[in-house]
């Protein structure tokens, strides 16, 4: 692959690491353009999830540097989202996904309407309306099959569940939801790496720009808080949910 288009696939990595860091959906800018360089779809896929999931881990770690993370709350989370993503992405050739289509736009335009115009969104925690013992790992595995067989809004749905179920504050739930998605992305994984379907340098090339770009991210979240990540998960649900229904 000539130079010039690494090179645009690294600044396209680094691009998807800022937004996915704050809102979640560096999919639907990375994916369309690794098909559009003549990556069969499957391919685009896996490499995809290689590429993000360096850019969801730096900006895991750069979160939990800053307090935003305990990994040990997280445990059962952690398991439960691994399982349900593993097995999301082994059934998904055998059902039809293709409602999907219609269902996933409608439910990220409400995660938007919610950000949007709920009253009292802010950085400070609430009370939780749900155990997260108890809840957090329903929720890990339930979103983290969705990611195995679909995959667009997955870091949108984990931040709206910890914001509306569990009492967290925006950038908490941000930073919660990071943990999730890359453990999500890492199940698939474990499929797609030894299946093959990983193009190694694009993914290696993406890496290096979505450490850039994740970390910059992170950082800008933490810097501003909710009010910069609200309007952002606002445009992004919209982008990706306009992005689905013109695709169907």
């Amino acid at each position: 692959m000539e130079i010039e288009i690494l090179l645009l696939l690294a600044m396209v990595g680094m691009a998807a690491g800022f937004v996915d860091a704050i809102a979640g959906g560096g999919g639907l800018i990375a994916l369309p353009i690794l098909i559009s360089v003549g990556l069969h779809p499957v391919a685009a896929m896996a490499t995809n999830k290689m590429q993000s999931i360096i850019g969801t881990a730096t900006a895991s770690f750069t979160y939990w540097r800053k307090g935003l993370i305990n990994l040990r709350s997280l445990i059962f989370a952690i398991i439960f989202t691994f399982a349900g993503s593993f097995l999301g992405a082994y059934i998904v050739k055998q059902i039809d996904a293709s409602a999907l289509m219609l269902a996933v736009p409608i439910a990220l335009i409400v995660i938007a309407l919610y950000f949007l115009f709920a009253p009292n969104l802010s950085d400070e925690s609430k009370s939780a309306r749900l155990n997260f013992l108890y809840f957090a790992p329903i929720l890990g595995f339930c979103i983290g099959f969705y990611d195995g067989i679909f995959g667009p809004g997955t870091g949108s749905f984990f931040t709206i569940g910890f914001v509306t179920l569990f009492g967290f504050g925006v950038l908490r739930a941000t930073a919660n939801a990071k943990i999730l998605n890359f453990t999500s992305n890492l199940a698939a994984l474990a499929l797609f790496i030894p299946a093959g379907d990983v193009v190694w340098p694009i993914a290696i090339t993406m890496m290096v720009g979505q450490i850039i770009g994740a970390r910059l991210g992170a950082l800008t979240g933490i810097r501003f808080g909710a009010r910069f990540i609200k309007p952002i998960i606002v445009i992004v649900c919209i982008a990706m949910a306009l992005k689905l229904l013109l695709d169907t």
